[in-house]
C-alpha cells in the first residue's frame, strides 16, 4: 500500500484505514459463511455477507496500484486459491471436491491479472488499442469467470474491472461505481426478491443489490494503509481458509 501523505482536508475528515476494510470485508464475510452453515436461518447474516465481495474486489484494485511487487501479489493470490480450494469445497459442496463451484480468490486473480494487461498496454499510449483491449479483457474475464465457475461468476471478474475503471474520488468515478455495481449485482446477478410497500403501492427490492451498500466504507477510505506488518498480511490471506474449514469442523460435530 502507499505511504503517501494525507491532503489537511482529507485528515480532518473521518476515514477508514486498509486494514480496517480488510477487518469489515472478513467480518462480512464470515456472517455470510455462517448462513451458509451453522445459522441458515438468520437471514440478515447473508443480506449483510452481499457487502463483503465489492470491498474485496475494491482492495484487489488498490492492491494492484500499490504494491511493490506484482508477481508476489499474484502468487500469494494463487498459493491461497490453491490453499482455499478443499476448505471452500467442503463448505459448500460438502465434499473435497467439487468442480462445479471455485473460489473467490480465483475471481480476485482473474481481474487482477486482466488489469495487469490492461494497464501494460494503457502505458504505451495508444488510446485505440487501450479501448480494444480492455473491451477483449472484459469479455474475457465475464466469460471466464463464468465458464470457470468461480465465485460470483463473470460478474465477479466485472466487479474487479469496475474499480479499475473508475479509480479514484472524483465525482464521476463515485457515480460510475454506483450505476456498474447496480447493473451488476440487480441486473446481471439478481436473485432473491423481496415484496416492499410503500406508500401504498408495491415494490421489488432485490437482496443482491445491498451490495451496494458496500460503497459507504470504500467510500470512507482515503488511501490510509493503517496497520501493517507480514504478520497482519497473511493472518488475512489465511483468514479465508481457516475460517471456512472451522464452519465445516462445527457444522459436522452439530450434526453428529
Amino acid at each position: 500500500m502507499s505511504n503517501k501523505s494525507i491532503s489537511p482536508t482529507a485528515a480532518n475528515c473521518f476515514d477508514l484505514s486498509a486494514a480496517a476494510l480488510h477487518l469489515i470485508a472478513m467480518a462480512l464475510m464470515l456472517m455470510d459463511h455462517l448462513w451458509a452453515t451453522l445459522l441458515p436461518a438468520q437471514e440478515w447474516l447473508t443480506c449483510a455477507g452481499r457487502l463483503a465481495f465489492p470491498i474485496f474486489a475494491f482492495m484487489t484494485v488498490e492492491g494492484y496500484f500499490h504494491t511493490r511487487n506484482l508477481k508476489r501479489y499474484v502468487l500469494r493470490l494463487l498459493l491461497f486459491a490453491l490453499l482455499s480450494e478443499v476448505p471452500f469445497d467442503l463448505m459448500y459442496g460438502g465434499t473435497w471436491f467439487y468442480p462445479v463451484h471455485q473460489n473467490v480468490i480465483w475471481t480476485l486473480l482473474l481481474g487482477l491479472l486482466g488489469i495487469h494487461l490492461m494497464e501494460t498496454v494503457r502505458k504505451k499510449q495508444k488510446t485505440g488499442l487501450y479501448l480494444l483491449v480492455s473491451a477483449l479483457v472484459m469479455v474475457a474475464g465475464a466469460v471466464l469467470g463464468t465458464l470457470g465457475m468461480v465465485d460470483y461468476y463473470g460478474a465477479g471478474v466485472l466487479t474487479v474491472f469496475i474499480f479499475y475503471f473508475f479509480h479514484g474520488r472524483k465525482w464521476w468515478c463515485l457515480l460510475g461505481q454506483l450505476a456498474a455495481l447496480y447493473w451488476v449485482n440487480v441486473a446481471l446477478l439478481g436473485g432473491l426478491v423481496y415484496p416492499i410497500q410503500l406508500f401504498g403501492m408495491e415494490f421489488e427490492f432485490c437482496q443482491q443489490g445491498l451490495a451496494l451498500l458496500a460503497l459507504v466504507p470504500i467510500w470512507l477510505y482515503r488511501g490510509r494503509q493503517g496497520c501493517h506488518s507480514k504478520p497482519f498480511q497473511y493472518a488475512c490471506y489465511a483468514f479465508y481458509p481457516v475460517h471456512m474449514l472451522l464452519l465445516v469442523l462445527a457444522l459436522n460435530f452439530v450434526n453428529r
